[in-house]
């Protein structure tokens, strides 16, 4: 999925390329270049809702640990930041990069991993319409 495509501004070939899930390089000189970063199959819904936030973290913030009951994807833009759920492993996310969190996962760490630089990220969520889009861990929840 690396692979950039530039594309002449027109309506008509976005449209034709995203109806047939054509990705391939044209020839032409153009001005519009459309990156493909990230894919997953999505959980069953029946009234799903796409919501997009950008996160910023000041030098050595973090969220303690929560969950998102949607699929999320993440797409940093600036700095680094570190990311791991239950059971996974720590991930370095830098400028450029994608993460992808399932509904049922719980996220134990989201911060930016430097003490000097922000760190601001992209995160799009697909839920359930009423769902929220972070549920802190309590004590309960995670000892």
């Amino acid at each position: 999925m690396s692979k950039c495509l530039k594309l002449m501004p027109s309506v008509g070939m976005l449209g034709a390329l995203f109806a047939h899930g054509v990705l391939a390089d044209t020839a032409a000189d153009t001005s519009t270049i459309i990156t493909p970063l990230m894919e997953k199959p999505l959980a069953a819904r029946t009234a799903a809702v796409a919501s997009m936030v950008t996160v910023e973290y000041a030098p050595g913030a973090d969220t303690p640990p929560h969950s998102h009951p949607a699929d999320t994807f993440v797409y940093v833009l600036e700095g680094a930041i570190e990311m791991q759920v239950a059971g996974g492993e720590l991930k370095v996310l830098k400028a450029g990069d994608t993460y992808y969190e399932q509904p049922s996962d719980k996220h134990m760490v989201s911060r930016n991993a430097s003490k000097t630089d922000k760190a601001r990220f992209l995160v799009m969520f697909v839920k359930d319409k009423d769902a929220p889009v972070l549920v802190p861990e309590t004590a309960a929840t995670h000892p």
